[in-house]
């Protein structure tokens, strides 16, 4: 029992997500199946009980005759259709087992049917047909046993006692208590059925916009560098052969990097959950990232020293820090570029500048990029300003806390 018992105590693992027959049945898959099995054994559990109690209650009550079995069958039988039309079913076993009684026939399993008639129509929400059905059950009950008996068979059978029906009316209320009792667990199943679903749902989008994330930033600023330095090996293949020879070494240390992070990305999706192979990028790497900007023709200056970072919050400061530089070589005219990192006990400051002028429409990357970025700080909890500078060129403000709250496990 410790086994199915959620961390730190508490009620068993079924009792808070329902046990595996209700969320198969939920999922639809018993929906449009027909309850043979189980009618089929409550049919034969009635008529041999009843047949057991005739021999019990033998002078006491009428014997069983064809008439009693034909009753005991339907009332049964109806039970095959209690998934589909409760209402009718909870009314139809009642009215068999109120005209079994009536006729004087022994007391027996027959009151099976209608509590499972009951149960299940009160569980699919048909309360009020199963409440008036069991009144309607009772009250034919008493009105036989306190009135009509004497002139209702079997001859000779004496006024029941109230006591009985006492009795009777507990073992109703018991039997209605227990199915709202189901019928509020089934509903609250439902509904974490569907939390889950819908964390499930979120958790995927997450990762989807975090796979395409890292590829765009990686496949962006690798292709960038690749972009530029074609450029210069074809300007130069033959006038400089050996700048052009430098050209291509860029493109292919740029090209190697890109496809190593690319299958790095794919690795998370083949193997989800898996450590990664190797660390993620941080902070740590801005050197690589400065040299990599000077062989696309961008100076990069940097100011300040990082503070020791959490990995998501390194790897977020470090993809905001390339896509921006990315930007600078992509959109704008200036070959030069400033990195100012700030931080204190709260949060870490990057600020990335450029001179311009821009040179398109969509200076300092009006697309993915930005939004990618804005998405990686707000994901920490921090903020992206990017635009324009009132003294030309343009700037990317993003800052990030230091202490990233951890988000609550969905359930």
């Amino acid at each position: 029992m410790d086994e199915q018992r959620v961390r730190g105590g508490g009620p068993p693992q079924w009792w808070r997500q329902g046990p595996p027959w209700m969320n198969r049945w939920a999922e639809g898959r018993q929906g449009t199946r027909w309850p043979w099995r189980s009618t089929a054994l409550l049919t034969f559990v009635v008529l041999v009980g009843s047949n057991y109690a005739a021999h019990q209650q033998a002078g006491d009550r009428a014997a069983l005759d064809p008439f009693a079995r034909v009753l005991l069958f339907v009332g049964s039988a109806l039970l095959l259709w209690r998934q589909r039309y409760p209402a009718f079913v909870v009314f139809g076993t009642a009215a068999a087992a109120m005209l079994y009684l009536g006729a004087g026939y022994p007391y027996g399993p027959v009151f099976f049917t209608v509590a499972v008639a009951c149960f299940s129509a009160v569980v699919r929400g048909h309360r009020r047909a199963a409440w008036g059905a069991v009144a309607m059950l009772w009250a034919g009950h008493v009105l036989v046993a306190h009135w009509l008996y004497r002139w209702l068979p079997p001859s000779g059978d004496p006024e029941a006692s109230w006591g009985q029906e006492i009795v009777v009316a507990t073992w109703v209320v018991a039997i209605i208590a227990l199915a709202e009792l189901a019928r509020t667990r089934r509903e609250q199943w439902s509904r974490d059925r569907a939390e889950r679903a819908q964390a499930a749902r979120r958790r995927a989008d997450e990762e989807r916009l975090r796979i395409a994330r890292e590829l765009h930033d990686v496949l962006a600023h690798s292709i960038s560098v690749i972009n530029v330095q074609a450029g210069v090996g074809l300007a130069l293949l033959d006038t400089d052969p050996e700048q052009a020879r430098t050209a291509l070494t860029t493109i292919k240390a740029a090209s190697k990097e890109a496809l190593g992070e690319v299958r790095q990305v794919l690795d998370t999706l083949r193997t989800p959950g898996d450590a990664p192979r190797a660390p993620a990028p941080g902070l740590d790497r801005l050197p690589e990232l400065v040299e990599q900007a000077a062989s696309a023709g961008l100076t990069v200056d940097v100011e300040g020293e990082p503070p020791k970072l959490a990995p998501g919050t390194d790897l977020a400061a470090f993809r905001i820090v390339q896509e921006a530089l990315t930007n600078v070589v992509r959109h704008s005219g200036s070959r030069h570029a400033r990195v100012h990192l700030d931080h204190d006990p709260q949060a870490l400051r990057l600020r990335i500048d450029d001179d311009g002028p821009a040179t398109g429409a969509d200076a300092g990357g009006s697309g993915n990029g930005l939004a990618g970025m804005r998405e990686r700080a707000a994901a920490l909890g921090g903020t992206i300003e990017a635009g324009p500078r009132t003294d030309g060129g343009f700037r990317v403000l993003a800052v990030l806390p230091l202490k990233v709250k951890a988000k609550e496990d969905d359930r």
